[in-house]
């Protein structure tokens, strides 16, 4: 089973990334239960904004694209700026959707049997606000989302230290994400054993 993990943070690889050290402590409980997991830094392609599955010149979404299709779970994470998801998450959520048209083997949608779930941080208010937006628009394409598929890191109300600043030990939040892992593996073996009936469900 594989889980992918696209990393919205503004931050090129190059620079270290809160969303990325707590996207890691989801990643540690998937690998615990043989998970194969990749993350990628979006911030690090060239991705035109759009609703086609290529916009042409140069767009690198094509082949991040063919990995999402690739993978069971999938998982956005969102760094919170202005109490807002960064503007690359609603750039892959753009993306996302210019697929959603698409039909699998049974003429599903090409989402469908597919988990998702989010992960914010930020030093600043917004992260269910963030997550829901999320959410909303990856089960409106066709993905399940299990209960409590989103887990977040905020900090205090004002300016303040980052998630790896501030230590990362947060006993909320090492217990979301955790429940967040194991519910996506959970959905992810159930869709596998037991896909979703074509009947009502195809065109």
């Amino acid at each position: 089973m594989k889980a992918l993990f696209l990393n919205c943070s503004l931050k090129a690889s190059s620079d270290e990334s809160n969303t990325s050290a707590l996207l890691d402590k989801v990643r540690y409980w998937l690998q615990q239960e043989h998970v194969e997991t990749e993350e990628i830094r979006i911030a690090d392609y060239h991705i035109e904004p759009g609703i086609s599955r290529d916009m042409g010149g140069g767009d690198e979404w094509p082949q991040i694209r063919e990995k999402v299709f690739a993978a069971e779970i999938l998982i956005i994470g969102s760094p919170v700026w202005l109490g807002e998801k960064s503007s690359l998450s609603t750039l892959v959520k753009e993306r996302l959707y210019a697929s959603s048209g698409e039909t699998n083997h049974k003429g599903q949608a090409i989402y469908y049997n597919k988990v998702a779930g989010a992960i914010i941080t930020g030093n600043e208010d917004g992260a269910k606000d963030a997550s829901k937006s999320l959410l909303y628009s990856l089960h409106n394409i066709g993905y399940t989302i299990p209960p409590n598929a989103d887990a977040y890191w905020v900090g205090e109300a004002g300016p303040g230290p980052s998630y790896m600043e501030a230590g990362k030990e947060n006993e909320f939040t090492q217990k979301n994400t955790k429940m967040m892992a194991y519910n996506l593996i959970h959905f992810a073996r159930m869709l596998k054993e037991l896909p979703i009936p074509t009947k009502g469900n195809a065109e």
